[in-house]
């Protein structure tokens, strides 16, 4: 089993796009016809992102905003250093957390984006990776 998408719901499609975007280098895909608006974020070819239009009412027992947060793995030092290449250049604020080893599972560092008021935005990777953050 993998994790297909996340959909987040937001008031603000064009912030949250523009974030998956030109942070965390997604790309603008196709999208069904709905009856709400937003987008579908690719990585990979693989619709793994689909931002949702909050501005229509809540259904009953789902409230929106809503999300804790979504998390992207990276897999290497050069995606890492381009991640906080474009952090930086978009003025994107963001907190660092180590995570230490845990039987097999090797020392981890995390990066968080607080996309909107209750979305947070994840990326991970080996700390040996993100030596030079």
């Amino acid at each position: 089993m993998q994790l297909d998408h996340a959909t987040i719901v937001t008031a603000d499609l064009a912030t949250a796009r523009r974030f998956f975007v030109e942070v965390a280098a997604l790309e603008e895909g196709a999208r069904p016809p709905l009856s709400i608006d937003g987008y579908w974020l690719y990585a990979d070819g693989r619709a793994v992102i689909h931002l949702v239009d909050a501005t229509v009412p809540a259904h009953v027992g789902r409230t929106a905003p809503r999300i804790d947060h979504i998390a992207f793995r990276l897999t290497s030092a050069a995606e890492w250093q381009a991640l906080l290449q474009r952090l930086r250049a978009t003025g994107t604020r963001y907190q660092l957390a180590d995570v230490p080893p845990m039987g097999p599972q090797e020392a981890q560092m995390q990066l968080f984006v607080a996309l909107a008021p209750g979305v947070v935005v994840e990326f991970v990777t080996a700390r040996q990776h993100a030596q030079h953050a």
